[in-house]
């Protein structure tokens, strides 16, 4: 059989039609992220890799699940399979190294925001805590620390980042110690990272940074797409406006 590159992502839209996902608009759109197939005509089965996710649609194949893109360094990936007859072909190939785990989808609902309240969070915080929007100095500081990393690590550069994405980090003594930015683009719109520094979680400082990134998307004319890896991302979502709208699995998978 082989799997295939598709270059013209276009062709896989009938495979992933209804599926309200930003990553999988992302990489259809090409904007961001690599797709593979099982044929280049009329494919039956596909593979949409961008960032640490994996989607996957069609007809299960275990090919695709084995499938990494060449010059991926990453042994660690998300895989989120289209139906119970992909997850359960996930576990097949991948056994022990695959964990099952809960992820969160939250509804997209452009007119569901509330600028007071969104206001009254950007300025929540207390000093010495500061609020800024990305700059090139924050973006590499972002850069040089694993736990921010996934901030912008999805942008080839931080004149890619200037160009196509946006954020909102929280600074204690110029220290970025939290942040909310784009982990990645599509037409329209970008699917919202947030991280905070372990010792300053529990502090307001994801709701003030998260604030502040959802308005600035409002003020351009984006999306803010939440999707949630737990509950308390879940929750923070609906905090600052969102409404949850169903539990779905996913498979984190080592040694890929």
């Amino acid at each position: 059989m082989g799997i295939i590159e598709i270059e013209d992502k276009s062709i896989l839209q009938p495979l992933f039609a209804g599926w309200e996902e930003t990553l999988i608009w992302s990489c259809l759109q090409n904007v961001m992220g690599r797709a593979f197939a099982d044929r280049q005509k009329n494919p039956r089965s596909a593979q949409l890799v961008i960032g640490d996710f994996c989607f996957f649609s069609g007809v299960p194949d275990p090919e695709l699940i084995t499938n990494k893109p060449s010059g991926r360094k990453s042994d660690f990936i998300i895989m989120v399979p289209e139906n119970e007859a992909w997850a359960q072909a996930i576990e097949k190939v991948w056994k022990s190294s695959a964990s099952r785990r809960s992820r969160y989808a939250i509804k997209k609902e452009p007119a569901v925001f509330d600028r007071e309240l969104l206001n009254r969070a950007a300025e929540s915080l207390s000093p010495p805590f500061i609020l800024r929007m990305f700059d090139e100095g924050i973006y590499r500081q972002v850069m040089d620390n694993a736990w921010s990393r996934d901030l912008c690590s999805q942008f080839a550069d931080y004149e890619d980042y200037r160009k196509r994405g946006i954020g909102a980090a929280v600074l204690l003594n110029g220290e970025v110690v939290a942040g909310a930015s784009s982990y990645t683009v599509y037409h329209g719109g970008i699917e919202i990272e947030i991280d905070t520094k372990k010792e300053y979680r529990r502090k307001g400082l994801a709701y003030s940074c998260g604030a502040k990134l959802i308005l600035e998307c409002l003020d351009r004319g984006l999306y803010p797409s939440w999707d949630a890896h737990n509950p308390g991302s879940a929750a923070l979502a609906e905090k600052l406006g969102y409404h949850r709208d169903r539990e779905y699995p996913v498979y984190e998978i080592t040694g890929y």
